[in-house]
């Protein structure tokens, strides 16, 4: 039987830092930081609900983040 993968290792980040900062510069640092994807979407965007290791996803208005969540 073969092993259960193990996912990747996320950055030690918390997403409600990134609450309120310019979106351009919130990617940067996300990056900085380690996040392999970075995803932008608009308030109310459909999205699916899988979860991926490494990924960040920032809901932004009016060019600042105002939600941030892993996966």
């Amino acid at each position: 039987m073969a092993p259960i993968p193990t996912p990747p290792a996320e950055p030690h980040d918390s997403p409600e830092a990134y609450v309120g900062q310019e979106a351009a510069q919130a990617e940067r640092l996300a990056r900085e930081r380690g996040w392999t994807t970075v995803r932008s979407l608009a308030p109310g965007t459909v999205i699916t609900m899988e979860y991926r290791a490494g990924r960040l996803n920032f809901e932004v208005a009016d060019g600042t983040v105002t939600r941030c969540w892993k996966g």
